[in-house]
């Protein structure tokens, strides 16, 4: 299936981005309100193509309405979320979970 300027767009940056770039899809579709690209990645990928407050995806759908409107088209992106939702943030070993005061008292052992 032939790839098209936009498509190829969106899955160049995706790639660029994220940990797992093998899992990296998109499926172009096009109705009667313009383009619908629908991106499919790893779940554990999910945060660095969104990026912090959306700022990522944001910016991709700039791109993309700029690529758009030099085709004569208007292109709409999709993230597609994973089954079962969102996915847990990997937890940092250097990290530790708050503790409560009798925890304290323990490790201090008074």
């Amino acid at each position: 299936m032939a790839k098209f300027v936009d498509q190829e767009f969106v899955e160049y940056v995706i790639k660029s981005i994220v940990d797992h770039a093998d899992e990296v899809s998109t499926d172009r579709k096009i109705d009667e309100m313009g383009v619908l690209l629908t991106l499919k990645v790893n779940p554990a990928d999910m945060g660095q193509v969104i990026g912090r407050q959306g700022s990522t995806a944001r910016a991709i759908r700039t791109l993309l309405r700029v690529i758009g409107a030099k085709h004569n088209a208007r292109v709409n992106f999709k993230i597609e979320e994973p089954e079962g939702g969102r996915v847990p943030r990997r937890e940092d070993a250097s990290v530790s979970a708050p503790k409560n005061v009798d925890q304290v008292v323990d490790e201090l052992q008074l």
